[in-house]
């Protein structure tokens, strides 16, 4: 060894040591908090896949990507936006008209609403919200969930403390859709089969009123006073107007061929001028002057597009869209699809929440 070489060694094991002191997976966790920025995060379950997404909205990113438990589907926050609950289940996929003899059998140990603690990103508890839930709601306290529960054509009361069903009613055939009036006094639940509304007293468990409003609804938009209501009529290619407060049909908004269009969610803008409505295998998703209850426009934004939310400020619009395994994002400005991102298997429901 030559003298510069040797005074050269101490140099290079020291380099050598650094490089070891951090090994790759750490770098890439720094990288990755890097890349985070202090922008609203989004959330998607991802039915297929069994995770969820959550991506750094001000990136683009994707930052994460957690393990959930079976067919996760509905997804919502509670008051304080801490906890996000998913609905979870063990029956297996099917769809419209599938016969049920040819599935395999039902994992009701999957059943239930996960507890995901946004801080920690991860799935905290599992509380039993029923049998197959698909979609649900809040109480405006945050301390009961109400589940739409398929298989059992029922809605379930959950209290979330002690994570078991308080109360249970019958509705009809293939309930769905779950939304809290905007006074908290009654909980609407949609039925794909039976094409109805069941208005559900959680005071009593009881249902107060039945009422008729189209081919297969599965979601429900509340205006912000409550005297409205928007509820998707898939089959028929409209979205169905109600008198929310005498529980009434007011008229169909056509959207355009049924088969060709078919409104899956409905969501409403904050300040209730807009109404926003995914259309699944009409790849769109349009958009409805609540002042006029006309179409005002669409946009392309995937394939089958089901779950949909709004940005914080109600600027930008996210589409979970099944097929192609993306989010789309949305301008409402310009009305057009700035970037596509990707997210899990088949992603299913989509929030956006503030950090």
């Amino acid at each position: 060894m030559t003298r510069l070489n040797f005074l050269l060694l101490p140099a290079c094991l020291a380099a050598f040591c650094l490089s070891c002191s951090q090994p790759a997976p750490v770098q890439k966790a720094e990288q990755r908090i890097a890349e985070e920025s202090n922008a609203f995060r989004i959330y998607v379950t991802n039915e297929v896949s069994g995770d969820m997404t959550i991506i750094d909205s001000g990136t683009s990113k994707v930052i994460a990507t957690v393990p959930l438990g079976k067919r996760p589907r509905g997804i919502h926050a509670s008051p304080d936006r801490k906890t996000i609950y998913v609905a979870l289940s063990g029956s297996p996929i099917g769809g419209p008209d599938v016969d049920e003899s040819t599935l395999p059998p039902p994992d009701k140990s999957a059943d239930g609403i996960g507890v995901f603690d946004v801080a920690q990103k991860k799935i905290v508890r599992v509380i039993k919200g029923g049998s197959d839930p698909e979609n649900f709601d809040l109480s405006k306290d945050g301390s009961q969930l109400y589940t739409s529960n398929e298989d059992d054509s029922a809605v379930s009361v959950v209290d979330i403390a002690s994570g078991t069903v308080v109360k249970s009613a019958k509705v009809g055939a293939q309930p769905e859709g779950v939304k809290v009036t905007p006074d908290g006094k009654a909980v609407w639940v949609t039925s794909e089969e039976t094409g109805t509304i069941s208005v559900f007293d959680p005071a009593t468990g009881k249902i107060t009123k039945t009422f008729k409003v189209g081919h297969r609804p599965r979601s429900i938009a509340f205006s912000p006073d409550g005297s409205k209501a928007y509820v998707n009529a898939e089959n028929d290619g409209t979205v169905v107007l109600v008198d929310a407060k005498r529980l009434r049909m007011i008229k169909p908004i056509p959207l355009g061929k049924p088969g060709a269009v078919k409104p899956m969610a409905v969501l409403i803008s904050p300040d209730g001028a807009k109404l926003y409505v995914s259309t699944g295998r009409g790849h769109r998703v349009f958009t409805i002057d609540t002042a006029t209850n006309k179409v005002e426009g669409s946009v392309e934004v995937g394939a089958r597009p089901w779950g949909i939310a709004l940005s914080p400020d109600g600027k930008t619009l996210y589409s979970a869209n099944g097929p192609s395994n993306d989010i789309s994002v949305v301008n409402l400005a310009t009305n057009t699809v700035t970037r596509k991102i990707k997210a899990g298997t088949s992603p299913w429901g989509v929030i956006a929440l503030d950090r």
